[in-house]
């Protein structure tokens, strides 16, 4: 009997509420077919770990661990990275199907967005290459919710999106009750939302009124409107309704903030020196409001990304599913695809398991649809609201307590054994 290939899965960019179940979607079913797949290994910080040969041994955990990965946010369990594998980096190209060779790694799978579906691509080209037997398969993960293509033929929508709506759809409802009643002295709230160039996320914020009673004005960076016309819409807001809430895209256009760039170079808006939030707070205040009172803002964090009490139940089982047919489409031999999320037909809400080739969705960035924003700019319409509302789920998830403070998953520092040469990042 020849002997099993072992099996690497890495994560990479920014985490999500439910990241650690579509690896576990991963693990576990690998688990499911002792005779094909081998030892599984995580590369601890993603790419990086492969790198520097930090293979976490996934094998070596308790079933309770794993099983607890279902409600473990974020990617503390094994790590992220924002590491970005270039065609010019022959080197690190070569180290990973160096590192790959030395520990008969023969399945590889990438969690991630259009980046890390560009570099399992890549590794599975240059695997072929090399005379590496390997099959590299791609997870969707991204909260922006822009992988695939703009008629949703690719992906429906990718994990983690669906979470990230549902936080904003509380959020807004929570902020508007705040500003219902302060508003005398505060008659306008600007919430910024994530999301650099693509809308999704803020246009979440609709969810939490779909019926429009609220005051509520949304601002994406795909409307192109400048600050000037916000203050105009604002104000017009602020004479009907003595107050509004503004919800603005971190990407909007409002002029020089000092921006900070990451190492896949996009834009780190919470790095960067100045906020949209604040320039659009200042910009009110200093113009004048048609109401007693001035603006004032807020910037939710990164727990719309890291909080499990948020995650969407429909979230959850889509993001282990996705990873389940991750495992599927390498147990069947099947090389260079990304699982996928498609949505059938139908007035009630159902999804099926697909894949498609990672050249495809390699470096892919949807745009939100321009059908989908209003005609006054400043909304988003019912197709929208259509489109994101059975993401969100119907429930809270469970979440286990010990002592009055939440499980997580705790993965053993457990690694493979070095086989070659310390890695020396050019």
């Amino acid at each position: 009997m020849s002997k099993l290939k072992n099996v690497v899965i890495a994560q990479s960019g920014g985490p999500s509420p439910v990241i650690n179940n579509s690896l576990r979607g991963v693990v576990e079913t690998c688990k499911m077919f002792p005779e094909k797949f081998g030892r599984i290994y995580a590369g601890y910080h993603g790419i990086e770990g492969v790198l520097k040969e930090e293979l976490l041994d996934l094998s070596a955990q308790s079933e309770e661990e794993i099983s607890l990965l279902r409600t473990t946010p974020a990617a503390g369990a094994i790590g992220t990275c924002r590491y970005k594998l270039k065609q010019e980096q022959v080197a690190d190209f070569n180290r990973v199907i160096e590192v790959f060779k030395a520990h008969n790694i023969g399945y590889f799978f990438y969690i991630g967005g259009n980046d890390s579906m560009d570099t399992a691509h890549k590794i599975s080209v240059l695997a072929k290459d090399k005379g590496l037997d390997l099959i590299a398969v791609g997870v969707p993960k991204t909260i922006d919710n822009d992988v695939g293509d703009e008629e949703f033929k690719l992906i429906d929508h990718t994990p983690g999106y669906g979470s990230v709506a549902r936080y904003w759809a509380y959020c807004i409802q929570n902020a508007n009750e705040e500003n219902a009643g302060s508003s005398p002295a505060d008659p306008v709230t600007v919430i910024q939302a994530m999301g650099r160039k693509i809308g999704f996320i803020p246009a979440a914020a609709r969810l939490a009124d779909p019926e429009r009673k609220m005051p509520l004005q949304i601002y994406l960076a795909e409307t192109e409107l400048s600050i000037e016309d916000l203050a105009d819409n604002v104000n017009e807001e602020l004479k009907r309704s003595g107050r509004v809430i503004v919800v603005i895209s971190e990407g909007f256009q409002v002029g020089d903030i000092g921006e900070a760039k990451d190492a896949f170079g996009h834009t780190e808006f919470g790095a960067s020196h100045g906020t949209v939030k604040q320039t659009v707070v200042n910009y009110l205040n200093k113009v004048g409001l048609k109401a007693r009172g001035s603006a004032r803002g807020f910037i939710p964090g990164t727990d719309q990304r890291d909080t499990a009490i948020y995650a969407s139940t429909v979230d959850l089982d889509e993001a282990y599913k996705v990873g389940q047919k991750a495992a599927l489409i390498a147990y069947e031999e099947t090389n260079g695809f990304m699982s996928t999320i498609l949505r059938k037909s139908g007035s009630i809400y159902s999804v099926e398991y697909g894949k498609v080739p990672l050249e495809q969705v390699a470096n892919s960035e949807r745009k939100f649809p321009s059908n989908w924003i209003a005609k006054n700019r400043i909304d988003v319409t019912d197709e929208f609201v259509k489109y994101a509302r059975p993401l969100i789920g119907e429930d809270w998830v469970s979440v286990p307590i010990v002592n009055g403070i939440q499980r997580f998953a705790r993965i053993k520092p457990v690694f493979a054994e070095k086989k070659c040469a310390e890695y020396i990042r050019v």
